[in-house]
């Protein structure tokens, strides 16, 4: 149907690109119910009778556009655009339900939604405009703000970047009907099985219960296919072929929900949201002390997989799937529900407890027995349950650990009469700690009690240094941490009801989670504007409503040509290896295989220059990692594998050339300080994950040798001139297409440039057109991403604060090419002063060379790396001498007329008064104080707060890479076609040239042709000077979090954001962009970790392993400043660059975290410096608590096992 609306970005359920609503007639009680899923999972046969919408069919600008399409594009939520239809489809399926929602159920429908490129902020702030509560002017806490009775919304002092008045109203009364043949078809047909048959599968559909039981009898080992979420990422991404699947959806059995006096009975095949429904209905109907089973039941519910996957994934589904890490199944089992099964031998009840899960995937039902109903028993009058997870990102994220805790205590007492614990994530299958119960039962629920029964799920719950998994260490002090939780939880509960009169040690409650209207401020244009001149103010990208409507074009939605060819990539199965023999002949044969492609094809240039190195296109003789390209079976020779920087290091295995510089004398200057510190720090790195995978066809022209490219790259240039290289052809037969990229920072310039030139070399050899499209996996096994970096540094400093000589080393994982690694390394090193003046200064680089996929380019350069070690040095410097960092970092910084330790001078001015302006906006004396004051009075929950600058040079230290030129035609019509040569990733540099263009009407000539070669820049690593930027963009964040010492959890209350930019052509494209680089720096420094097993094997291949920042993780009181009357002679309009600098304020974070990380400790009687490596993660800030439950995990001995990933 050339419906190209609806993305792919991972084929998984786990990134939401693909959202679409179902909707479905119920002819009983002749209702609808709508729905968002994943299109990915959603199997056309299962949709037999549903009507499916997808964003083309709610608006387009061929008609009109729908209020959903419309807030999210004026309100600035898209930049790329490649995410913008699933998050549309998502909050249309939420108004479709629900057409006044709570903030709560956006951000609950949202969470399964990823965007790389806003920050979420500017989606969520449209969305809300369908909230109630969204009438008043959403400057809460601000001066202005209409509660407060002084203020006045109709006639807002500040502008706004959009205003709500103009929206559509939504009409929920003009929505799409269901189709009327559906509803007649649901009301006439009868009930008859359905059958599907495919090329490999057949696929049933019975109506009856009893023919579901025949079938499964006849073929026990076909699967049951509700949600397909277990089922279709098994088929899709590891092979796995059923000649038969069943689908037992339309057995009505399989959904009734019937009550008794002791419980209820769930439908097996009702999906967790219908489940929660029905809880959230259960529950107040009930005495509280009846429904604690069914309130942790909903609790869990509500953190299992997203909104898309509750939709269509069910509840007898999630339990016979028996995952190690399930949400549910523990607190099923400590319940005490159990199933009623079905098969030809009969029905039978079974109790989910630990005889029940066998091992991972298996359970003690034989392979014909079909789960009819699970029953929900309530509690009893003295019985308590609790259901707990940790998880490494808050929301739509596997389980960690989870638990289910159950006790029991007869009326008026603290004796534990029963108890029940059971684990996920503590083996291969849900764990019950019985021994742990059973020194429980009996005895007081007490300290003490409690204390022994740590000592024995210590030793009950064992896991071995290399579990599958890894995190030991963490996931072993989970188990103790979560049962002090219930503890805890308890004696509230027993205080409450009078059964104790001990004061509780601490009450634990949840973080905070309610996202909050922010601010961006910006300077408003001049009165004396002309109201024609569009510079300076907040126009909405102009592609956005393309976006919101699914019309933007992307690579891989150009219609396929007559005898296209896809291209596919086969990796390396070892990480260095000889290749002694290759053959094609088994890949030849199998069904859809037209040609095979190898090193041996290539015309031209069988590699690509780089930083004076040569990059093979294909392997030929040797395979250096273990994703590197190559398209056939290969019979390899191992040779030993280096994929650690330390390895690295000791081999001397180092891309040349190394760099130094120096300011001052470093040796000299540490002989004269009054203190000496050392430190190390290890960071690790980021996949790009741009939503849009890697994309491109390749198609002859059929003539003289001349090839059309459309591709989804930064560089056309240098995709034209690979592609003519590696076909030995003249660029000038060679036309690069670039529309628009949907996401890239970094990663869509050399890495692509090696894939289209494979993809052209498979186009010459077949003479046909070659179409490439990296599956998500394949493009984070291939491509690389961020540095990980490991820095050493040795500091000296006066007792009054002042910093006086500083040495710092790094040493950059770049993978197995050198790429544009040294270039990273170069950036680390000219921005390592950050903000401060150090006298005497000295830096060295080297990028190490490794059996890794090459690393390469990613927004900001080197430069989130390098400057995360100066900061934390900066942060050792004020623990040692008992200082508040700010202050140090206050003492250091440049002050008037300035030199860099590359001899620049420049003024900081515009800095200074970005760091005093962002204290003032963000209250930061009286919140530091408040701070403290909170953590004095809680033992298990501590808040952290940091204020982080940044000085960061915009342009490249080559005169080449900083030119540009422009074209501009008037027509006849008066339409007007500008060129020039940036490409649109989402960062509205269409739109800004649009302003800039329309500024000038009636003004220019019909043509006019203009060139830009900026100024004179360069590097001299021989002289250790130069000017590397055309010039500094400023700016400061401050952070407050809150975390759960006991689990690693934490949620940023509160960013402030402070960034000179000069004068701003588009402040909604800026703080846009300002926003996204800020979370995509809150993930690399505090979530997203990259995992490699120590064979080299990336773990981490997907979104349900590698977890970006998601609308959960926004920080509550997101404030983002433009500083005002700033100028920049350097650049158009006095504006400066954005999208890079800001990644490193997401640092702000990560160091409040360890602001957080260090309260608990001093409770534990540890003060002084400490190691805390980037990403914090969960994980990470947990064990650096050090609390009393991760003090009594053993650790391992390096050397003595082998570990499930490495720390590369």
């Amino acid at each position: 149907v050339r419906l190209t609306g609806t993305k792919s970005g991972c084929g998984g359920g786990g990134c939401g690109a693909c959202t679409v609503m179902v909707s479905r007639y119920q002819p009983a009680t002749k209702t609808f119910t709508h729905y968002s899923a994943n299109a990915c999972l959603l199997p056309l046969c299962q949709l037999h009778g549903a009507a499916v919408t997808t964003v083309e069919g709610i608006g387009s600008t061929k008609t009109t556009i729908h209020p959903v399409q419309e807030r999210i594009a004026k309100a600035h939520g898209s930049q790329c655009g490649f995410c913008t239809p699933g998050m549309v489809m998502s909050m249309y399926a939420l108004l479709r339900n629900k057409p006044q929602p709570t903030m709560e159920d956006i951000t609950q429908a949202l969470a399964g939604n990823l965007c790389r490129c806003t920050g979420y902020r500017p989606i969520v702030d449209g969305c809300r405009t369908f909230c109630q509560e969204a009438n008043c002017c959403q400057a809460n806490g601000d001066a202005n703000c209409c509660r407060n009775g002084d203020g006045n919304p109709e006639k807002p002092e500040e502008p706004r970047l959009f205003e709500k008045e103009e929206f559509l109203p939504l009409d929920p009364t003009q929505e799409l009907i269901f189709p009327p043949e559906l509803i007649l078809m649901a009301e006439t047909a009868n009930p008859e099985t359905l059958t599907f048959y495919g090329e490999r599968t057949t696929w049933v559909s019975p109506t009856s219960l009893e023919e579901l039981v025949q079938l499964k009898a006849k073929h026990p080992k076909a699967p049951l296919v509700m949600g397909n979420t277990n089922i279709g990422p098994d088929i899709k991404f590891k092979g796995v072929l059923h000649p038969l699947i069943i689908s037992p959806s339309r057995v009505k059995e399989l959904f009734q929900v019937s009550e008794t006096p002791q419980g209820f009975w769930v439908g097996a095949g009702c999906s967790l949201s219908e489940v929660r429904s029905l809880l959230e209905k259960l529950v107040p109907q009930f005495p509280e002390e009846k429904t604690e089973l069914l309130r942790s039941l909903n609790q869990q519910l509500g953190n299992l997989g997203n909104q898309q996957i509750r939709n269509v994934a069910s509840l007898g589904g999630n339990i016979v799937s028996a995952y190690p890490n399930s949400d549910l199944n523990p607190v099923l089992a400590a319940g005490n529900c159990k199933v009623s099964v079905i098969s030809s031998g009969g029905r039978r009840e079974v109790p989910l407890n630990q005889d029940f899960f066998m091992g991972f995937g298996k359970t003690i039902l034989n392979p014909e027995e079909i789960v009819v109903s699970v029953f929900i028993p309530f509690t009893r009058k003295g019985e308590f349950v609790r259901a707990f997870r940790q998880a490494p990102r808050k929301e739509a994220s596997f389980a960690t650990v989870s638990t289910g805790m159950r006790v029991f205590f007869s009326e008026g007492s603290r004796v534990v009469q029963d108890v029940s614990l059971y684990y996920g994530g503590m083996g291969p299958t849900t764990v019950s700690a019985s021994k742990t119960c059973a020194a429980i039962v009996a005895k007081p629920w007490d300290d003490e009690t409690l204390s022994k029964a740590y000592d024995i799920l210590l030793d009950e719950l064992v896991l071995p240094p290399s579990a599958p998994g890894g995190k030991v260490e963490f996931r072993r002090s989970l188990t103790l941490s979560l049962l002090f939780k219930f503890h805890l939880e308890v004696l509230q509960k027993l205080r409450e009801t009078n059964v104790i009169k001990d004061e509780v040690p601490e009450k634990i409650w949840p973080l905070p989670r309610e996202i909050q209207p922010s601010l961006q401020e910006f300077q408003a244009v001049s009165k004396d504007q002309s109201a024609q001149d569009p510079v300076g103010r907040p126009i909405m990208h102009r592609s956005a409503v393309g976006h919101a409507t699914g019309e933007a074009v992307y690579c891989d939605d150009i219609p396929k040509t007559d005898g296209e060819l896809f291209l596919g990539l086969v990796t390396s199965s070892r990480a260095h290896a000889k290749i002694t023999a290759v053959d094609v002949s088994q890949a030849l044969q199998l069904p859809g295989v037209v040609d095979v492609v190898t090193a041996h094809d290539i015309p031209g240039m069988k590699f690509r220059p780089m930083s004076g190195q040569e990059e093979e296109l294909m392997a030929e003789t040797e395979v250096e990692c273990l994703h590197v390209f190559k398209y056939t079976c290969l019979d390899p020779h191992c040779v030993r594998l280096r994929s650690l920087s330390k390895e690295a290091i000791e081999k001397s295995s180092y891309y040349e050339p190394r760099r130094s510089i120096e300011r001052g004398n470093v040796t000299e200057a540490f002989e004269k300080v009054d203190q000496i510190y050392e430190g190390e720090m290890r960071m690790g790195g980021q996949e790009h994950f741009y939503m849009e995978t890697q994309s491109m066809l390749v198609v002859p022209v059929g003539e003289e040798m001349e090839f059309d490219v459309y591709v989804s790259t930064q560089s056309p240039s240098a995709i034209q001139e690979a592609v003519a290289e590696t076909l030995g052809i003249s660029s000038n037969r060679v036309t690069c297409h670039v529309k628009r990229i949907g996401g890239a920072f970094g990663g869509k310039v050399t890495k692509t440039s090696h894939l289209v030139s494979i993809t052209s070399v498979a186009a010459l050899k077949t003479n046909r057109a070659v179409r490439c499209v990296l599956e998500r996996g394949d493009d984070m096994l291939i491509t690389g991403g961020r540095h990980p970096v490991m820095a050493r540094y040795k500091v000296g400093f006066m007792n009054d604060g002042r910093i006086v000589a500083a040495d710092m080393e790094y040493f950059t994982n770049a993978g197995n090419t050198i790429d544009e690694s040294v270039l990273v390394v170069e950036k680390m090193l000219v921005h390592m002063d950050n903000v401060y003046n150090i006298p005497n200064l000295r830096g060295r680089g080297a990028a190490c060379r490794t059996n890794l996929p090459s690393n390469t380019a990613f927004r900001g350069f080197g430069v989130p790396q390098g400057l995360l070690m100066v900061e934390n040095m900066v942060n050792d410097v004020a623990v040692v001498l008992g200082r508040p960092a700010d202050e140090i970092r206050e003492i250091n910084m440049y002050r008037g007329p300035s030199v860099t330790h590359y001899k620049l001078e420049f003024s900081p001015e515009n800095f200074l008064r970005c760091w005093d302006e962002c204290k003032l906006k963000c209250d930061y004396s009286a919140r530091r104080k408040a701070v403290d004051q909170f953590n004095q009075q809680s033992r298990w929950k501590k808040r952290g707060m940091s204020i982080i600058p940044i000085k960061y040079g915009v342009a490249f230290a080559e005169s080449f890479l900083n030119q540009a030129a422009a074209l501009v035609h008037i027509y006849k019509d008066g339409s007007v076609l500008v060129t020039h040569g940036g490409t649109e990733m989402g960062q509205g540099i269409h739109t800004k040239m649009q302003q800039v263009a329309a500024a000038f009407f009636g003004k220019i000539s019909l043509s006019a042709t203009g060139y830009f070669r900026g100024e004179d820049l360069y590097m001299d690593w021989e002289k250790m000077e130069g000017r590397p930027g055309a010039y500094f963009t400023f700016g400061v964040s401050c952070s407050e979090v809150e975390l759960d010492c006991l689990t690693g959890d934490y949620r940023t209350l509160r960013t402030d954001i402070m960034v000179d930019i000069g004068r701003s052509v588009n402040p909604s494209v800026d703080i846009g962009q300002i926003e996204g680089a800020f979370m995509q720096g809150l993930g690399l420094y505090t979530l997203e970790e990259l995992k490699f097993s120590p064979s080299g094997l990336l773990y981490t291949r997907g979104p349900s392993q590698y977890k970006i920042p998601a609308v959960c993780d926004v920080p509550l009181r997101f404030n983002v400043y433009l500083l005002p009357d700033s100028d920049n002679p350097h650049a158009i309009y006095s504006s400066k660059g954005i999208g890079e600098p800001v990644v490193f304020l997401g640092s702000s974070v990560f160091f409040a975290i360890k602001d957080a990380v260090a309260a608990a400790r001093s409770d534990s009687g540890l003060v002084g410096p400490f190691t805390f490596s980037s990403p914090a993660t969960p994980e990470r800030a947990c064990l650096a608590c050090n609390s009393q439950f991760t003090q009594k995990i053993p650790t391992s001995k390096p050397g003595s096992f082998k570990p499930w990933a490495l720390n590369i």
